[in-house]
């Protein structure tokens, strides 16, 4: 089902946005050279519609160069950032995962929004978008690019939105 965004019986709908920031920071790196212009993200996806909340989930560590202001941008464009930070373990083996986070949150915030947007090809989010739709009736979108997005990711959102079709979304470095 796709949304008219000039129909007006959807602007009382009440948006919350979850961004998995490292998806979407290789996924335009590896397939554009590119980063993702957030702001034009976040203004797309809400449409004439009501954002509720926007948040960005994203990883730090202490040698990434660049990293406070990539994180200042983000602010800037309108996310509401919750950072953890990266695991290196003794086998030098790096973890950073917030799907369970984004999940959890996304959950938590449902019952005050009527769509939920997940930011993200990461098929592991399917339990999610199941439990979203069926368990709590919510109306769930998917934002990701195409190319690099879970099938049935894609195929499970009421509406999936491919980022390589917006228009000013990827700034060429």
């Amino acid at each position: 089902m796709l949304i008219n965004r000039s129909d007006s019986s959807y602007e009382n709908q009440r948006v919350g946005i979850f961004v998995d920031v490292q998806n979407l920071y290789h996924s335009a790196k590896n397939l554009y050279h590119g980063r993702v212009n957030y702001r034009e993200l976040i203004k797309y996806l809400v449409g004439s519609r009501q954002l509720i909340r926007a948040v960005a989930y994203v990883v730090s560590s202490e040698t990434a160069a660049g990293e406070t202001s990539f994180f200042e941008a983000l602010e800037k464009s309108g996310l509401e950032l919750r950072s953890k930070e990266l695991q290196i373990y003794p086998d030098g083996l790096r973890k950073a995962d917030w799907d369970v986070g984004m999940a959890v949150d996304a959950i938590r915030m449902a019952s005050f929004l009527d769509v939920v947007v997940l930011v993200t090809g990461d098929g592991d989010f399917m339990p999610l978008i199941d439990y979203l739709k069926w368990g709590m009736g919510r109306f769930v979108e998917v934002a990701a690019f195409r190319r690099s997005a879970s099938a049935k990711i894609q195929e499970a959102a009421d509406r999936f939105v491919n980022i390589e079709e917006i228009p000013r979304i990827i700034i060429k470095k």
